[in-house]
């Protein structure tokens, strides 16, 4: 059985009307219809609505009942609160106007939250944006180009590069160690290299 499918015989399963039964009707219509997926999305985190549903967290709820990543879950609310604080008439689903596709919304957002998009920066973009609805890629651009480049992440601490070396590194012995294949003498340099930066990553 497909996720759609799945999604449609839980939600057949619920009254009609209910919010959990729209919510799982959103996620089918979710490509279509992004922002009334993301609307709902926001309501059920919001009031903590998947706590009433019998899940420990939003997270688990959008996996297990949405088969929605966290990742996506989170691009999406936050897609719908940009929309929320620019654009209401389009979070609200009111007149004519189309949203966007959430893809270039998404940049938007991103570009919001690191600080390189201000209210003013959304007026001066917001015709392109409404009007000739750009792929991401040139949204992107247009971002770069008016409010200089994207930053760099700031590189993850010591600790916790050294941590993903020595579970990488683990991953490489035990597969050495497994596979016949490997000469012992290879296999056991791979354990002895996990080994070393494992101690690294304990002493950061």
């Amino acid at each position: 059985m497909s996720a759609s499918e799945s999604l449609a015989e839980r939600a057949e399963a619920l009254p009609p009307g209910s919010t959990r039964r729209k919510v799982l009707e959103g996620a089918r219509r979710f490509k279509a219809a992004w922002v009334e997926f993301a609307r709902l999305l926001s309501e059920v985190r919001r009031g903590e609505l998947w706590r009433e549903w019998g899940y420990p967290s939003f997270d688990r709820y959008c996996a297990s009942e949405l088969f929605v990543r966290k990742a996506t879950a989170e691009k999406l609310t936050a897609s719908f609160g940009f929309l929320e604080r620019h654009e209401p008439r389009l979070a609200q689903g009111l007149g004519d106007e189309k949203a966007p596709p959430f893809e270039v919304i998404e940049v938007l957002s991103r570009a919001e939250a690191a600080g390189r998009l201000s209210a003013d920066g959304w007026r001066e973009l917001r015709d392109d944006v409404i009007d000739r609805e750009p792929t991401p890629a040139a949204m992107t651009r247009a971002l770069a180009e008016r409010f200089g480049p994207e930053p760099r992440p700031a590189r993850p601490p010591r600790g916790e590069r050294l941590t993903r070396l020595a579970s990488a590194a683990r991953r490489v012995a035990e597969g050495c160690a497994s596979e016949g294949s490997v000469p012992k003498a290879v296999a056991a340099r791979a354990e002895d290299l996990a080994g070393e930066l494992e101690r690294l990553a304990g002493e950061a």
